[in-house]
């Protein structure tokens, strides 16, 4: 009877999410354009601190609002957060991506968690410690990237509405044509 009870305790663990719920480790955000709906994301302060400290003050000053998925390549991810080149009015294509905002660039927070479908990275350049506030969403898995850009979180609400971002261009490396942009993004516990 005790190692039934053992190996139900244990699978109930083995079975509890990697990325718990907690509304001030949250981002929600609001998806607009061709595409609506809201997506969650469940931001990981133990596996990256900086990284997610950069996300919950970049939206709670409010510059993800009205930025777009600039670079959104079928099967394998939707890139947003150009907080400087990415902003929906007076959007140019030719530098949305090439922007970041005013603060410091961070340093690599790497682990060994997978990129799997709803995983949440972030976007940088040929240096590992250039990420600063864009992050790009896995549409599928993308196990080469593991180890090389720094985990933040998981989509845990909209993996629908994060699948149905406007595509962009894969022969232009997902540059979008009108694309989809987050309205307003908020840390959940903000919000309650």
């Amino acid at each position: 009877m005790r190692l039934l009870i053992s190996l139900v305790v244990g699978l109930v663990f083995a079975a509890a999410p990697l990325f718990a719920t907690d509304a001030e480790n949250t981002l929600v955000i609001k998806v607009s354009g061709e595409n609506t709906g809201i997506i969650e994301i469940e931001l990981l302060p133990e596996i990256a601190p900086q990284h997610t400290q950069r996300l919950k003050r970049l939206a709670r000053e409010g510059l993800y609002n009205n930025v777009v998925f600039h670079r959104v390549i079928p099967g394998f991810m939707a890139q947003t957060g150009d907080v400087k080149h990415g902003k929906r009015v007076n959007f140019d294509p030719r530098y949305a991506g090439t922007g970041g905002s005013t603060m410091p660039d961070l340093p690599a927070e790497f682990s060994d968690i997978n990129y799997d479908a709803g995983v949440v990275g972030m976007a940088r350049s040929q240096n590992p410690n250039s990420a600063n506030s864009q992050f790009f969403i896995m549409f599928a898995e993308g196990s080469f990237l593991n180890g090389q850009y720094t985990v933040v979180g998981r989509v845990s609400m909209g993996l629908d509405v994060v699948n149905n971002i406007k595509k962009g261009d894969r022969t232009a490396n997902g540059a979008v044509q009108n694309p989809d942009y987050m309205e307003w993004v908020k840390v959940k516990a903000d919000t309650e």
